[in-house]
């Protein structure tokens, strides 16, 4: 029998025992069967044995990170006989001690949910950002929660999709309802006949393009880029981009899109800094496995290299 596992992440303070307490108690979530909750850190929402027994619950603690082993699952497995198991993941511990333990035979890993605290989450940004991303990277869902109409939601989107594209994101306000309004104003106009993309937009650009690509369907942008040529790359198509600061300085990647050269266009030079004019398309490429972004290129010219070659997703 398959014995479905829910992963509550996020680093300390983001509401997940909450989280939790609404899925589990306030919510109908217990009336799937006997569920074993292991709780890896304390909480600021305390679960009181009366709810989880009406919840048909039971709870162990693990409250160190080298006490998480298979061989412990094992033995809360036997002793507990649980249909569903939630696990409150301690926010300063590696995901990876969770994500690669071998579990108990018959669990198995259905869903794992994130929770942000929005009053706090830029300021762990600025500061703490690998540790906080280290929660993120492999969720499911992300909640960011305790919004209010200043929060910062595309500044916070592009940061999450960054280490976790595939995230889906949800905005709580205060109230606890859900905010559906999370659009974000461009800063560059759509409506130009060519988008001038700067340095410090280029992280927004990039990440709004690869979220809805048909928004720039025949678009026409210019930006400076560095050229790239990967392997196995056809001649008259290359890799304009920019390297970005994705967690922290340790962390750094390349981002670009595919670009095509006309007949008797030459693409740049490797690692040649380019000023880039070209006219965005919606369709498949085998470089993205799918359908996506493709630059068509009309106008390629030399550029300097600027002082900061980093781009930004904050």
């Amino acid at each position: 029998m398959e014995i479905p596992v829910y992963l509550f992440s996020g680093f300390m303070d983001s509401g997940k025992s909450s989280l939790i307490k609404e899925t589990l108690i306030d919510g109908d979530f217990g009336e799937g069967g006997k569920t074993l909750l292991i709780l890896c850190e304390d909480g600021e929402v305390e679960f009181e044995e009366e709810e989880l027994a009406k919840a048909h619950a039971c709870m162990a603690v693990i409250d160190k990170e080298e006490s998480l082993t298979a061989k412990t699952l094992k033995e809360l497995k036997l002793l507990h006989q649980p249909d569903q198991v939630f696990v409150e993941y301690n926010g300063t511990w590696q995901m990876s001690t969770f994500l690669e333990l071998e579990l108990p035979q018959g669990w198995v890993l259905v869903q794992s949910l994130a929770t942000v605290d929005a009053t706090t989450f830029e300021m762990y940004l600025n500061n703490m950002r690998a540790m906080i991303m280290e929660q993120i990277f492999a969720a499911d869902v992300v909640i960011i929660n305790r919004c209010d109409d200043h929060t910062p939601k595309g500044k916070f989107r592009r940061s999450i999709k960054m280490v976790n594209r595939k995230a889906q994101i949800a905005y709580e306000r205060l109230d606890g309802s859900i905010d559906e309004n999370d659009m974000e104003e461009l800063p560059y106009d759509l409506s130009q006949e060519v988008i001038d993309i700067s340095d410090m937009d280029y992280g927004i650009w990039y990440m709004d393009a690869m979220e809805d690509p048909r928004k720039y369907e025949g678009k026409k942008v210019r930006f400076l880029a560095l050229s790239y040529h990967p392997e196995k790359m056809k001649k008259g198509v290359f890799v304009p981009g920019r390297f970005a600061m994705t967690c922290c300085a340790d962390d750094i990647t390349f981002v670009g899109f595919k670009c095509k050269c006309d007949k008797g266009q030459e693409a740049p030079p490797h690692k040649a800094w380019v000023t880039v004019t070209a006219e965005m398309r919606y369709e498949f490429a085998m470089e993205y496995k799918g359908k996506g972004p493709v630059l068509y290129a009309l106008e390629l010219q030399t550029a300097q290299q600027p002082e900061d070659e980093l781009i930004y997703f904050s």
